[in-house]
């Protein structure tokens, strides 16, 4: 049988290898794969294939809708007409927010990794007996491992 845990890199997980160890679970049993961290930057832009959750227009269109309504409203005061200060008002609004939206964007980017403020996550399976199961599973949930799986290699092949 096979326990497969995931962890976050800590020293919990360190202490946890050490205490399988002292249990009776031999070092080959035990393989640890650390993932590797996703080091691509966000886009600015989303693409038709690719969309990362971050919109930059919609500031820019709740600012623009805002501003077209002031601009319509003194337009009436002002030379040009309601029309045309109208214009002027959702082009400077959306343009405001877009602007806004990237330096929100670029000042949150750079104050945590964009994979969301996490460390390495590592990946462990360790091989077992069914008697030592129930004793693993709870050595890993006590060293906070973020979750645990079981694989009976026998209903695989």
């Amino acid at each position: 049988m096979d326990v497969v845990a995931s962890f976050e890199y800590s020293t919990e997980l360190e202490l946890c290898l050490k205490k399988l160890e002292g249990m009776g679970v031999e070092k080959h049993h035990i393989v640890a794969i650390p993932l590797d961290e996703n080091e691509e930057k966000p886009q600015l832009f989303d693409t038709t294939h690719h969309s990362d959750g971050v919109s930059l227009m919609d500031l820019g269109l709740i600012i623009g809708c805002i501003f077209m309504l002031l601009g319509s409203i003194y337009g009436f005061i002002l030379d040009w007409g309601p029309i045309i200060w109208g214009l002027i008002g959702l082009v400077a609004g959306i343009g405001l927010g877009i602007i806004i939206k990237i330096i929100f964007i670029r000042k949150q980017s750079k104050k945590k990794k964009w994979t969301s403020g996490r460390s390495t996550e590592v990946f462990i399976t360790i091989r077992c007996t069914e008697k030592q199961i129930e004793k693993v599973r709870d050595i890993l949930f006590k060293h906070r491992a973020l979750g645990v799986g079981i694989l009976d290699v026998k209903t695989v092949d």
